[in-house]
C-alpha cells in the first residue's frame, strides 16, 4: 500500500441552494521520496486538499491514509501529536512567533509532546545552518527578511523529520530570487531522509522544479 493515499475525496460546503462542491472525488497516491506540485486557480480547492491531507480539515466523504493510518480514525485528542510526529507544514506566511528567536521557532513543533531534547536542539541548529542562517539563529523575526523568515519556516517544518511535508504557496510572498531558493531547499534539504512533499502553488516556475505536476480543475486532478 502506498505511504499516502487520498481516495475519492469530496469536500462540499452548504449553501441556500445546492451544496458548493470544492473537491469532487480526488484521488492521489504517493510514497516517500515523491515530490508533487499542485497547480490551480484561486478557489480551485488546492489549499482545501492540503488541509485535508494534513488533518486540519475533514472531507465530506472519502478517506486519507498516511503510513497505513486512516486519518479520520485518529481521536481528536491525539491529532496534534500525530501531526507533530508525521507532518510538516509550510505556509505562504511564515507564522513565526515574534517573541522567539529563529532557533526557538524551529523548536516549537517539538513541544507538542513535551520539551525539546538535546538531540532536537542540535538538529535545529543543523537545519538553520543548512538553510544559510547559521549567523541568524538568535535573531527574532522582526530582524529577519521575508526570505530569511521563510527559511526558518522550512527548518521548522523539518525538525521532527516528518514523513509528509505540505507546502501551501510557500513562495507566494517572496521575490524571484528567494522563491527559487526556497524551491531548491524544499526539494533538496532532506535527501538523506526522503519524505513525501506536496506543494500547492500558483507559480509555474516553482512547479517546474518538481518531477511531477498536476492541476486541480473543477474539483478534480487533471
Amino acid at each position: 500500500m502506498p505511504d499516502f493515499v487520498a481516495s475519492k475525496i469530496v469536500k462540499q460546503y452548504p449553501t441556500p441552494g445546492q451544496p458548493l462542491t470544492i473537491l469532487d472525488g480526488v484521488d492521489l497516491e504517493l510514497d516517500r521520496g515523491d515530490q508533487i506540485a499542485i497547480l490551480g486557480e484561486s478557489g480551485s480547492g488546492k489549499s482545501t486538499f492540503l488541509h485535508i491531507a494534513g488533518t486540519l480539515d475533514q472531507p465530506t466523504s472519502g478517506t486519507v491514509s498516511l503510513f497505513d493510518r486512516t486519518l479520520s480514525t485518529i481521536p481528536e485528542k491525539k491529532l496534534a501529536a500525530f501531526r507533530s510526529e508525521h507532518i510538516g507544514f509550510i505556509f505562504q506566511q511564515h507564522h513565526l512567533l515574534p517573541q522567539l528567536s529563529a532557533l526557538e521557532n524551529v523548536l516549537v513543533p517539538t513541544l507538542a509532546v513535551g520539551s525539546s531534547t538535546p538531540e532536537q536542539l542540535e538538529r535545529a541548529k543543523s537545519l538553520l545552518e543548512s538553510v544559510g542562517l547559521a549567523d541568524r539563529m538568535d535573531h527574532r523575526p522582526a530582524l529577519l527578511s521575508g526570505g530569511e523568515c521563510q527559511r526558518v519556516a522550512v527548518a521548522r517544518a523539518l525538525i521532527n523529520q516528518p514523513g509528509l511535508i505540505l507546502a501551501d504557496e510557500p513562495t507566494g510572498s517572496l521575490d524571484e530570487e528567494n522563491s527559487a531558493l526556497i524551491g531548491r531547499l524544499l526539494l533538496e534539504i532532506e535527501t538523506d531522509n526522503p519524505a513525501i512533499l506536496i506543494c500547492v502553488t500558483h507559480s509555474q516556475s516553482l512547479a517546474a522544479m518538481f518531477g511531477r505536476t498536476v492541476q486541480l480543475k473543477h474539483g478534480k486532478f487533471v
